[in-house]
C-alpha cells in the first residue's frame, strides 16, 4: 500500500525531532512556493497528491493567503485533515473546509495557549490601568516623568474586570486578576456551568459593557464578532474605561477605539493585536496612553514548543486513527 503522506506548510522551530518522527508513519513533504499563486499551482499539478493531512503555522499566511473556498477546492481530495498551530484559526474558513467534499476537517491547540496569553492579557491591564506607558515614554526621551507628569493610574484592586469570551484565555486570566483584587464578570455566547465559571458573575453582553472598569476581550475572530466593539458600544462603556486585547484586532473597530482614547471615554488601552497587522492605526502609536505589544502573547519558547507539539499529535493522530485530537467546535458533529 502506499504510504500517506504530511504536508508541512511553515516552520518548526522547536519540535522538529517530533515532526521527524512521523517518518515512521506517513512520508513527509513540503512546499517550495514563495506565494499563494505558486502554492495553489503546486497543488493543481498534483505535486501533493497523496497528502492526508497538513500542518499550518501562523505564519505560513503569507505562502498560501487565507485558507478559503478557492484555496481548499484546489487542495488533494486525499487531504482530509488540517492541522493549525495555534489556538486562533481565522485564517480558515472552517464552513469552506466543511463544504467541500470530502470535507476537511480542522484542528487547533485549544489550551497549549492559555498560560502565556493570560500573562501577557494581565500585563497589559496592570500596564494600562497604571498608565505605565506615558511615563516610560517620558524616560526614553530623557524627560524623566515628563512634563506635565503623566496621569495618575489605578489599582487593580476592587475594579470591574468585564471579560468578553470566557475560554480557556479567559477562565485562565479571570484566576490572575482575582488574585490582583478584581471582581470579574463575563459574557459568553453561553452561561458557562458552575464549575467553569468558578464563581465569575454571567452577565448580558450590555451589562458588561456598562458595569466594567476594564473590559477584556478574549474571543475569537469570527464574521459575528468583527467589530463587537465599536462606536456604539464604547458609548455604553463607563466613563474611563480601560479596553485589553488579547485575541484578534479586528474584534475592535481601531478608529472607534481612537476616537473614545481621543474624547477620553476610554482612558488607556493595551494591545498586543492589531486590526490590520503588522501596520497600526497611528491614532494608536501616537498617543502614550495606549500600551502596545507586538502580538506576544504565545511568544515564549515553552508555549511555542506545546503549541508545535500539540499540532505534531493532531497531525500523528489523523494518520494514525483517522481523527483529531482537538477538532475545532464548529466541526464537533460533522
Amino acid at each position: 500500500m502506499t504510504r500517506p503522506k504530511a504536508l508541512l506548510l511553515g516552520k518548526i522551530d522547536h519540535a522538529g525531532k517530533t515532526w521527524d518522527g512521523l517518518s515512521n508513519v506517513a512520508d513527509l513533504v513540503t512546499t517550495q512556493a514563495n506565494n499563494r499563486t505558486e502554492f495553489i499551482q503546486e497543488c493543481k499539478d498534483g505535486k501533493f497528491d497523496g497528502v492526508v493531512v497538513a500542518y499550518r503555522t501562523f505564519g505560513s499566511f503569507e505562502i498560501t493567503g487565507q485558507f478559503d473556498e478557492e484555496l481548499v477546492s484546489v487542495l488533494p481530495k486525499s487531504m482530509l485533515f488540517l492541522a493549525h498551530c495555534g489556538a486562533g484559526y481565522d485564517q480558515v474558513d472552517v464552513h469552506a473546509c466543511s463544504q467541500r467534499n470530502p470535507p476537511l476537517r480542522v484542528s487547533n491547540v485549544p489550551t497549549a495557549v492559555d498560560d502565556a496569553t493570560a500573562d501577557v492579557n494581565m500585563f497589559l491591564i496592570i500596564g494600562a490601568l497604571r498608565n505605565f506607558n506615558a511615563g516610560m515614554h517620558a524616560l526614553r526621551e530623557g524627560k524623566w516623568r515628563g512634563v506635565p507628569a503623566p496621569r495618575l493610574g489605578h489599582d487593580p484592586e476592587g475594579k470591574v474586570l468585564g471579560i468578553l469570551g470566557m475560554g480557556g484565555i479567559g477562565r485562565n486570566l479571570k484566576r490572575k486578576a482575582e488574585a490582583f483584587g478584581m471582581k470579574v464578570i463575563y459574557h459568553n455566547r453561553r452561561k458557562l456551568s458552575e464549575a467553569l465559571a468558578a464563581g465569575a458573575e454571567y452577565v448580558s453582553f450590555d451589562e458588561l459593557l456598562a458595569q466594567s472598569d476594564v473590559i477584556s476581550l478574549n474571543l475569537p475572530l469570527n464574521p459575528h464578532t468583527r467589530h463587537i466593539i465599536g462606536k456604539p458600544e464604547f458609548e455604553k462603556m463607563k466613563d474611563g474605561v480601560v479596553v485589553v486585547n488579547t485575541a484578534r484586532g479586528a474584534v475592535i473597530d481601531e478608529a472607534a477605539l481612537v476616537d473614545a482614547l481621543d474624547s477620553g471615554k476610554v482612558y488607556s488601552a493595551g494591545l498586543d493585536v492589531f486590526e490590520e497587522e503588522p501596520k497600526i492605526h497611528p491614532g494608536l502609536t501616537q498617543n502614550h496612553n495606549v500600551l502596545l505589544v507586538p502580538h506576544m502573547g504565545t511568544w515564549t519558547v515553552e508555549t511555542q514548543t506545546a503549541m508545535e507539539e500539540w499540532a505534531i499529535a493532531n497531525v500523528r493522530q489523523a494518520i494514525e486513527q483517522g481523527t483529531l485530537k482537538s477538532i475545532v467546535p464548529e466541526q464537533v458533529d460533522l
